[in-house]
């Protein structure tokens, strides 16, 4: 019985080293790939981080594919890049979202279908305005050909490429030769160490999950005092539908106001995300602007232009004029200003600033670091926003490249490198289009990074 039992722990433990082994072997000296299509970029990019379909190596010969391949590796950033045919096989609305699902690895995707080029990346690893601003500049002017393009891409994006290499990039010894014993060993190796590495993973997960929900309840604090302000406005402005001199559009104001307060409350009630937070501000932004006309008309004014909040507290409302001003550390900019800060600055007066609640007390938004990035872009937008904070903790923390993944790149709790899988949002991905470089027109995704 004894000897019968210990041929069975044998024989379990020989099954689970020749299941590493097995999985060890596709690592270490991958076979020509079965699969075609999509499935064979997917599989060929877990490998390496540079794939050539067979069709289109006179686009990229082996040794400039193989120079961007070590190029990567040697930074050891999540970059993909992938040259192929322009085949129905590939479609250009759907190429670059299927081949990040196949390839199931958070990074930053780049294809060269044909002539054309796009490129898209989950938001961990790259913002979408990068990534986006990426595309264009290689795609600008007239075409050129696919290393200079790609090399071009990869140079530019490697510095801003948040993450890691994928650890299935490690050498594969397929050059060399591994020994039989050696692969066991390897295999087993690797039994032993997948639970450490999942566990890691696990942590990492968890940490990137609780700090997720606290930059949501942090903000959710500010975008509740926002949501509560407005409420109080619509009160202040006691406006009835009937009541006399009322009009069409002076009801259609009241309408959008009324509108926007619902929405923003909608929102921010199924927020899950810091960055969604970005379309409860807008929708207040939205909404004060349509009181701001229905004031105007009751009192027989001109409606208003449309401009920007206030940028010194955008509860104040839209703006009424532009104001020099100059944070205690930085230089003078230029600011969109409501009356009273207007007037407050012109007396010598400091401006009414929103302050909100940080580790070091109450500070002015803008020097209470990026956790509020999501909150001021709503109000500002994404264009405006940088010249206004330059010179401020929030401007220098969006001028860096980690500035997403600060706020926005919690999706999943995936980082840069890690294997998730299609675990992503394909609507929400991409940089640009298949145009610009070869004739291929439209086609690009909708949206941001993954």
């Amino acid at each position: 019985m004894r000897t019968r039992l210990t041929s069975v722990r044998w024989g379990s433990l020989l099954s689970g080293l020749l299941l590493a082994l097995s999985a060890t072997a596709l690592a270490v000296a991958p076979q020509a790939a079965a699969a075609t299509g999509v499935a064979a970029v997917g599989e060929a990019l877990k490998e390496g981080p540079v794939y050539v379909d067979p069709r289109a190596e006179a686009q990229l010969p082996k040794a400039e594919a193989d120079a961007l391949a070590e190029k990567i590796k040697d930074a050891g950033k999540p970059v993909f890049v992938a040259v192929l045919p322009a085949t129905a096989e590939f479609p250009q609305d759907k190429v670059l979202a299927a081949v990040r699902a196949e390839t199931g690895i958070t990074g930053l995707y780049a294809i060269r279908l044909g002539d054309g080029f796009n490129a898209g990346a989950d938001r961990a690893v790259m913002p979408t305005n990068a990534v986006r601003n990426l595309t264009e500049a290689v795609k600008t002017g007239a075409p050129v050909d696919a290393s200079t393009q790609l090399n071009n891409f990869v140079d530019q994006a490697l510095p801003q490429t948040e993450g890691s290499a994928p650890a299935s990039w490690g050498t594969t010894g397929a050059d060399a030769g591994v020994p039989v014993g050696g692969l066991i060993t390897l295999g087993a190796v690797a039994a032993i160490g997948g639970g450490g590495a999942y566990a890691l993973v696990r942590r990492n997960r968890k940490k990137k999950e609780e700090a997720r929900r606290e930059a949501v309840e942090r903000l959710g604090v500010v975008v509740d005092e926002d949501i509560t302000a407005f409420g109080e406005e619509l009160e202040r402005l006691d406006f009835h539908p009937g009541e006399p001199g009322a009009d069409d559009a002076m009801r259609e104001d009241y309408e959008r106001g009324l509108d926007s307060y619902e929405k923003a409350k909608q929102i921010m009630a199924s927020v899950r995300y810091p960055e969604e937070v970005t379309g409860v501000t807008q929708a207040l932004e939205d909404g004060r602007y349509a009181l701001a006309c229905l004031d105007a008309r009751r009192q027989g004014r001109p409606v208003p232009e449309r401009r920007a909040p206030c940028f010194f507290d955008p509860r104040h409302g839209p703006s009424a004029e532009d104001a020099t001003w100059a944070p205690a550390t930085g230089a003078a900019r230029t600011v969109p200003v409501c009356t009273a800060d207007a007037v407050r600055l012109h007396d010598g007066l400091d401006p009414a600033v929103r302050t909100v609640d940080t580790e070091r007390g109450p500070r002015p938004y803008y020097d209470a670091g990026p956790a509020y990035g999501p909150w001021a872009g709503g109000y500002f937008g994404g264009g405006i926003l940088p010249g206004l904070l330059v010179g401020t903790m929030l401007g220098s923390m969006m001028s860096s490249p980690a500035y997403a993944a600060d706020y926005g790149g919690y999706d999943g709790g995936y980082g840069g490198g890690d294997v998730s899988g299609a675990d992503f949002n394909p609507s929400d991905f991409g940089g640009g289009d298949f145009g610009g470089g070869g004739g291929f027109d439209g086609g690009g995704f909708d949206g941001g990074g993954f």
